[in-house]
């Protein structure tokens, strides 16, 4: 990977373009298409999470169906993610960027006028699909639009920021629309920030499209493979690893997705072309965004529950309390961008992975009575800030030396990378939690609830410290795989210093 250090001026296209680059002037539109597209795809991954509880009350909604509202957009983004990429790469990015961005607004208009269960879950799965094709098409559209050098680099830092911002905007925003327009328009709100992203667009740089067929076969071999492996893992999160269906899942994920290798490597104009697994840098910027993704937006969902049910927070509160994530998430954006510029990406990586770590550690250390200024805001700032670092050097590594006619299958897979390491920290953090909870205290939510409504103490103290206790646990999990991860990246990601 070499992402030069001194600024392009020039508006000579990439190869694989249609049309030249706009001039320096002309790319500050493009860059907030860029990175606008991204916040929206983002932010919806955590918003509904918010209003669960209402949305639950007002369309009746039964315990076991409430988590679909959530899952069912997770479940088809992460599955459709590679044909959504690839699909990019043989009819055009921004076409299918467009496509994406009315199939999404669709959903979401759905989601906000639904009046059952079954709408609303339809909706978000709508929303979903339009996620698919959106996400890898805006970040194959970066290396058609912007010329290497700052220009790039500056997007590409935008584009990585709001892979974190959007989570800390999606919770605040969730949390004043639920509680006071209503929960209807954490979805409606995607429709005029939706307008004025398509109506960008036309700014963005259309890349040739490349000869070739869509590999059909490959497509739903992929799509299988990856909707078995994103719902194991959400269910795994709900009813446990040993749950039949879950392991059910888990297996025909890995049987779907060595057939879809054997077709992939025998195929003369394959979906995923296994080549784009043959650069070492390539193939760790993957491991890294999966795994940067796991530790910190696990930490997301464990310290939401924390501070509502032991530090008895209010949803505002809450959303609040999240500022110091997204102040970190720009500052170490910004950095990232400079040190991309000038150092090797692997101590860029290390660095970042290596101070998000010692967030997440520090956190480890929290009680029934942690102060928010003293403990929880300096280690929330210092995860955001240790996980932004990684943007550049990850999303640059992933996508800047892949071939044109592979560009968005490149940007598939490290969205899908980011996709299933944010569903596993949620899930394996969350059973990790609930299982050390459980041994100390079982049910221990609901006898903290009744602890606080009966006025008893000594019941209140002995569940919250057991919560604490399968918070801390699981959150140390998370602080080790990003420790282990600085290490096993820094070693494959071998690029030089980028050259001036």
């Amino acid at each position: 990977m070499t992402t030069p250090s001194t600024e392009s001026t020039s508006s000579t296209a990439p190869a694989g373009q249609r049309a030249e680059a706009p001039t320096r002037k002309g790319l500050l539109v493009p860059m907030l298409v860029v990175s606008g597209g991204q916040l929206l795809i983002v932010l919806n991954d955590v918003i509904a999470n918010v209003g669960l509880p209402a949305i639950q009350a007002d369309l009746g909604m039964s315990a076991g169906t409430m988590p679909w509202v959530v899952n069912a957009y997770i479940l088809l983004f992460g599955a459709l993610l590679l044909f959504g990429g690839r699909l990019g790469d043989l009819y055009g990015r921004r076409r299918l960027l467009r496509i994406g961005l009315i199939v999404f607004m669709a959903g979401a208009l759905l989601a906000g006028l639904s009046t059952s269960g079954i709408m609303i879950i339809l909706a978000r799965a709508i929303q979903g699909v339009g996620a698919a094709l959106t996400a890898p098409n805006v970040l194959a559209s970066i290396n058609s639009t912007f010329p290497a050098g700052k220009q790039r680099t500056t997007a590409l830092a935008l584009y990585g920021a709001m892979s974190g911002l959007g989570i800390a905007v999606g919770l605040l925003v969730g949390g004043v629309l639920a509680g006071t327009l209503g929960w209807n328009w954490m979805f409606y709100l995607n429709l005029p920030i939706g307008l004025i992203l398509l109506a960008g667009t036309r700014t963005l740089v259309e890349a040739d499209s490349h000869q070739g067929r869509l590999d059909m076969p490959g497509a739903v071999l992929g799509t299988g493979a990856m909707a078995s492996l994103v719902y194991a893992i959400t269910r795994g999160g709900e009813h446990g690893w040993s749950d039949p269906v879950t392991l059910g899942s888990l297996g025909a994920a890995a049987v779907l997705l060595l057939v879809f290798v054997l077709v992939q490597s025998r195929t003369s104009d394959p979906m995923l072309p296994l080549r784009i697994f043959g650069n070492r840098n390539r193939s760790g910027a993957y491991f890294g965004m999966l795994m940067v993704s796991f530790g910190p937006l696990g930490m997301f969902y464990l310290l939401n529950l924390y501070m509502q049910y032991v530090l008895d927070f209010t949803p505002l509160q809450t959303g609040l309390a999240w500022l110091p994530f997204a102040i970190g998430i720009v500052l170490g954006a910004g950095i990232s961008s400079k040190l991309a510029a000038s150092l090797a990406p692997r101590w860029v990586i290390g660095v970042g992975m290596l101070i998000a770590a010692a967030g997440l550690f520090s956190l480890t250390f929290i009680g029934t009575d942690t102060s928010y200024w003293a403990h929880l805001m300096p280690a929330i700032f210092a995860t955001a800030f240790g996980f932004a670092l990684n943007f550049v050097p990850l999303t640059s590594a992933a996508v800047s030396s892949a071939a044109p006619q592979d560009t968005g299958i490149a940007s598939a897979l490290l969205n899908t990378g980011q996709q299933i390491g944010t569903a596993m920290g949620m899930a394996v953090t969350s059973s990790i939690a609930v299982a050390i909870t459980s041994n100390h205290v079982p049910d221990a939510l609901a006898r903290l609830a009744q602890g606080r409504k009966d006025g008893d103490a000594a019941l209140i103290t002995q569940s919250a410290e057991a919560l604490v206790t399968g918070y801390t646990g699981a959150l140390t999990v998370g602080a080790i795989s990003l420790l282990a991860a600085a290490v096993i990246t820094a070693i494959i990601v071998d690029a030089e210093r980028p050259a001036a």
